[in-house]
C-alpha cells in the first residue's frame, strides 16, 4: 500500500486514477476540485463541509443520519416549476412533459436572442456556452432516440457535442472548437425535436415497457437493449436539466451586459 504523511501535494493532479479504498486522514482539502468522480459508498466523518458544492448523480446522501436527497428533490421542484413532471409513468405523460419542454425552450431562445451573439459562444464559470448546450442536446437526441430507440447506427451530425466526460468514440464527432450561429443550430434542434414529437405522438404505455433492439458498430449508447421509457426519460432530464443550466447562464451574460453599458 503506497502512503502519502506528512506531505505537501498541493495542486496535485489526479487524473484517471483509482484511488479506490483509499483513507484520508486529517487531510486538508479546501479548494479541492472533484469533477466526473465515484464517491459511491464513501464515508466522511468529522469534517468541515463549508461553502460546499456538489451536483451529479446523487442518491442516498445522508447527513447526519438523514437521507436529504428528497427534501432537495422536493425544493428543485418547488423553484422549477414543471421539473416534477419530468418523471412520466405513462405515454401521456411523457407527451405532456415534451410539450412543456418545448413551451420553455421557447422561451429560453427567445431570451438568447436578445443577448449579442458572441455572448453565445462565452463560457459561464468553465460551463458549456448556449451554443454548446444546445449542440449537446443535439447529440442526446441522437444517442438515445435515433440510435437507441430508432435503431440508427450513426445518427451524428458534426455538430454534435457529447458530454466532455465521455471519451473520444468514433464515428461520434466532437469538435470544440467550431462557432456555429444559433440559428444554425437551432435548425438541427428543430429537426431533433420534431422527431421525438412524432415519436411521442405514437407512443402507448405498452411500448414505454418495451425493450430496444441493439444496434450494430460502434457508438454511444453501447450496443445494448434498453428500455425504451428510460431512453425516453434520459431525453427528459436533459432537456429540463440543461435549460434551467442555460437559464443561469443566460442571466449571468445579461447583467454582464447591463454592467457594462452602465
Amino acid at each position: 500500500m503506497t502512503e502519502f504523511k506528512e506531505q505537501n501535494l498541493d495542486a496535485a493532479r489526479f487524473e484517471e486514477s483509482t484511488l479506490r479504498g483509499a483513507v484520508f486522514h486529517d487531510v486538508d482539502l479546501s479548494g479541492a476540485t472533484f469533477d466526473n468522480v465515484d464517491l459511491s459508498g464513501a464515508t466522511i466523518r468529522g469534517a468541515r463541509l463549508v461553502d460546499v458544492t456538489l451536483d451529479g448523480d446523487i442518491r442516498n446522501l445522508k447527513v447526519w443520519g438523514v437521507d436529504v436527497v428528497p427534501l432537495i428533490d422536493a425544493e428543485l421542484n418547488r423553484r422549477h416549476p414543471g421539473r416534477e413532471r419530468m418523471r412520466p409513468t405513462n405515454a401521456d405523460g411523457y407527451r405532456e412533459a415534451w410539450d412543456l419542454l418545448e413551451q420553455l425552450w421557447g422561451e429560453t431562445v427567445a431570451k438568447a436572442r436578445r443577448l449579442r451573439p458572441e455572448l453565445l459562444h462565452e463560457s459561464v464559470d468553465g460551463e458549456w456556452s448556449f451554443i454548446e448546450t444546445l449542440r449537446h442536446l443535439v447529440f442526446a437526441t441522437d444517442a438515445w432516440v435515433r440510435r437507441a430507440v430508432l435503431g440508427e447506427p450513426e445518427p451524428w451530425d458534426p455538430l454534435d457535442l457529447p458530454h466532455d466526460e465521455m471519451h473520444d468514440t468514433p464515428p461520434i464527432p466532437r469538435d470544440r472548437t467550431a462557432r456555429p450561429s444559433l440559428d444554425e443550430v437551432l435548425v438541427l434542434r428543430a429537426q431533433r425535436m420534431a422527431i421525438v414529437r412524432a415519436l411521442l405522438a405514437n407512443l402507448t404505455d405498452e411500448r414505454l415497457a418495451e425493450r430496444t433492439v441493439p444496434v450494430a458498430g460502434p457508438g454511444y449508447p453501447a450496443s445494448e437493449s434498453y428500455v425504451v421509457g428510460d431512453c425516453l426519460g434520459t431525453i427528459l432530464g436533459e432537456e429540463f436539466e440543461h435549460r434551467r443550466y442555460a437559464e443561469r447562464d443566460l442571466a449571468t451574460l445579461a447583467a454582464r451586459t447591463v454592467g457594462a453599458g452602465s
